[in-house]
Order: C-alpha cells, then structure tokens, then sequence
C-alpha cells in the first residue's frame, strides 16, 4: 500500500505542478497563449476560461477527500488534455507540439489509475482485517 500511494504522490504531484504552471500563461492572457489559441481556431475570451478551470481541478484533485469532484476533475483535465492534442493534430501541429499535451495526459492517467488503487487499498484493508 506504501508503494502505491508513493507513485500516486509522485504522479500527481507531478500533474499539478505541470497543470498548474501550463494554466498560469492562459489566465494572465500570455502573448504565446494567446497566439498558440488563435493558431488553433479558437477565440480568445476562451483562454482565461479554461486556464481557471486547469486550477480548480487541479486543486480539487489535490484536496483530500471530494471523491466526486475528483471524478469530474479527472474528466475535465483529460477532455483538456485530449482536445488539446486533437486540436494541434487537426492542425497539422508537428509532433514536439502536442507531444508535451500528451504526456500530461498519460500523467493525469497514471494519476486517476493510482488514485483508485489507493481508494481499493483502504477498501480491502477494511474487509479483510490482519491477523
């Protein structure tokens, strides 16, 4: 159990800090974020918007307990993930473009994978009680 709450920790500990400093440009509307966005076809109003919402779940990830939000939360930054990935994609984006998307995304996926076996540990701990 020690291990896999280790390389959970690692994992989102990771994701978040990642998540986080890769929202901070689109809140503050950062030039790049901002050409990045239009190169990609979407409006401006939406980068601050999104960069907000990279934070929120992120915390929320990050908060104990909330295991609700969390589901939403992991949702949320994979549908961020993977529409930043397709975006850049349908673009035709080299791959060092949407590369980095894609290794936040398999981050936030180890995260949720780690997340539930952390959650299962507890469980079977619970029910089968040491001798």
């Amino acid at each position: 159990m020690k291990k896999t709450k280790i390389i959970y920790w690692v994992l989102t500990g990771l994701m978040g800090v990642v998540m986080i400093m890769a929202s901070i440009p689109d809140i503050i509307l950062h030039p790049e974020a901002v050409a990045v966005i239009t190169h990609l076809g979407y409006p401006k109003y939406l980068i601050p918007f999104i960069g907000v919402l990279k934070v929120v779940g992120t915390i929320t990830i990050l908060l104990p307990g909330l295991p609700t939000l969390k589901e939403w939360a992991y949702a949320g930054l994979m549908i961020d993930l993977t529409g930043a990935v397709y975006s850049h994609i349908s673009v035709g984006d080299n791959v060092s473009v949407w590369a980095f998307p894609l290794v936040v995304f398999v981050l936030v996926i180890g995260s949720y994978v780690y997340y539930h076996k952390t959650k299962s540990d507890k469980i079977q701990k619970v029910i089968k009680p040491g001798f």
